[in-house]
């Protein structure tokens, strides 16, 4: 039984380098929360002050005996979702992560941004946290996708955000993410 320990009790913050790397489907996956990265993910800088959000969703169904009394209750489906907004506007990576590696190019320059109806294709997704105690916090979703881009809002006196959403599926041995966290004990 957990006892109180403030101890325990974190905030999350972005690493020095950004929160958000991602890599092309087969590049060597992390196993932990401190060793590098492997060089083939791209690190995207600054994300907005809303930070990251890791949301699930599942659907259930229950059945009933005869008279009516609820006996098991039975999941459905269940989705695990990412989101956050990119604020790096002028970033040719991170242009190429919300519309597409292909779509995204830098000529003399300058940038190109070419929008259209592609479907995304399936990447990793690393997020990097510091929490309270200088512990660290790695989440690896070894096989996501953006699955929705919200609203990008030119204003005055605003960031230019990109917000984004990745849809975890299940890799192999049926996980949607993996968690490290240091410093437990």
């Amino acid at each position: 039984m957990a006892k109180n320990n403030s101890n325990l009790v974190s905030v999350g913050k972005p690493v020095a380098t950004g929160v958000v790397c991602a890599a092309t489907i087969g590049t060597p996956l992390p196993t932990d929360a401190t060793s590098p990265l492997d060089d083939a993910f791209i690190k995207h800088g600054y994300i907005s002050s809303d930070g990251l959000t890791n949301s699930t969703s599942t659907d259930t169904t229950d059945i009933t005996a005869f008279g009516g009394d609820t006996v098991l209750t039975v999941q459905t489906s269940r989705t695990e979702t990412f989101t956050w907004t990119f604020i790096q506007s002028a970033d040719k990576d991170v242009l190429a992560e919300v519309y597409g590696q292909d779509n995204v190019s830098v000529d003399t320059g300058m940038l190109k941004v070419t929008h259209n109806g592609k479907t995304m294709p399936r990447r990793i997704f690393v997020y990097e946290l510091l929490l309270t105690g200088g512990r660290v916090k790695r989440i690896l979703v070894p096989n996501g996708q953006i699955t929705e881009v919200g609203d990008v809002v030119y204003q005055d006196g605003e960031a230019i955000g990109y917000e984004v959403t990745v849809t975890a599926y299940p890799d192999a041995d049926g996980n949607t993410a993996i968690e490290w966290i240091t410093g437990i004990e």
